[in-house]
């Protein structure tokens, strides 16, 4: 399968409920698995997309990785095919999700896979989710566009677009990432949603932007900056470890909700509303 830069879903012009998630860390024994499942099964109950903004896998327990440690390895996993075992046991964990999941990104845990050990775990892992259970997943880049296109009977299609990225450096103490809003408002053009995740922190931040149209109309428009946390719980009781030598503090679980709400304004034009909210 090829990775695609845009990705486009087609659906009717109706109120739609998305799981965005990202940071799963799937395989580390931190990753809160019951939470996880909780909300996919919600995803499938309800009959929501599931999208994934990378790192699925943690992937840090090879023996070419300086960070391995065998504590923080699953059972199933300490075996001579460490890697092939991740990519085949997530298969399973995943396939009944698997009609409900549109898009898996990648992000650093599974880039420095490809780098270091030339196999890229996200191609492989949707590559066997389709074949075993008949879904169209698509596999995303580590940044990338997600646009959603709701038609209304015979009429054009009402576009939302969502301009996704893994993320990059820290997130900050006091900032918790949110200065990286606005370095990607300089050089994005045209989203609805800016949504990255990496960080491990969940926030949802309204940009409102004035732009003048071709006849010289002011048009005011909202742009929503969404931040989704992690399933990976790495504080623990505060006592030890990475996480707390470097001074950081809790992180929040779960994902986010995407609600859109198309409608059609007093001139008649079809527009969409849009906001998230945690996951419980």
């Amino acid at each position: 399968m090829k990775q695609k830069a845009i990705i486009e879903i087609n659906c009717d012009f109706k109120h739609r409920r998305i799981l965005l998630i990202s940071d799963l860390h799937w395989d580390n024994p931190h990753c809160d698995r019951q939470l996880l499942k909780r909300h996919l099964d919600e995803a499938v109950a309800g009959g929501h997309d599931i999208l994934i903004n990378g790192d699925l896998f943690c992937a840090m327990q090879g023996k070419y990785d300086g960070r391995r440690s065998k504590s923080d390895m699953r059972p199933e996993h300490n075996n001579a095919k460490y890697l092939d075992s991740l990519v085949e046991t997530a298969a399973e964990w995943f396939a009944p999700y698997a009609q409900n999941i549109k898009v898996i990104g990648y992000g650093n845990h599974e880039t420095s896979i490809l780098k270091h050990c030339e196999t890229d775990l996200i191609e492989r892992l949707v590559t066997l989710l389709n074949a075993n259970t008949k879904s169209s997943i698509e596999i995303g880049g580590y940044g990338g566009w997600i646009i959603y296109r709701m038609r209304r009977g015979d009429r054009a299609s009402t576009p939302f677009k969502i301009k996704y990225f893994h993320g990059s450096g820290g997130g900050g103490v006091v900032t918790k990432g949110s200065i990286q809003f606005n370095r990607m408002m300089t050089m994005i053009e045209g989203a609805d949603a800016i949504w990255m995740g990496h960080v491990h922190e969940s926030m949802e931040i309204t940009y409102t932007m004035e732009r003048l149209t071709q006849k010289d109309t002011i048009v005011l428009r909202d742009v929503l900056m969404i931040r989704t946390p992690a399933y990976k719980e790495e504080y623990q009781d505060g006592s030890k470890g990475w996480h707390i030598e470097r001074g950081a503090p809790p992180k929040p679980l779960g994902g986010r909700w995407l609600e859109l709400k198309p409608y059609r304004d007093e001139d008649q034009i079809n527009r969409i509303a849009a906001h998230t909210y945690k996951t419980n």
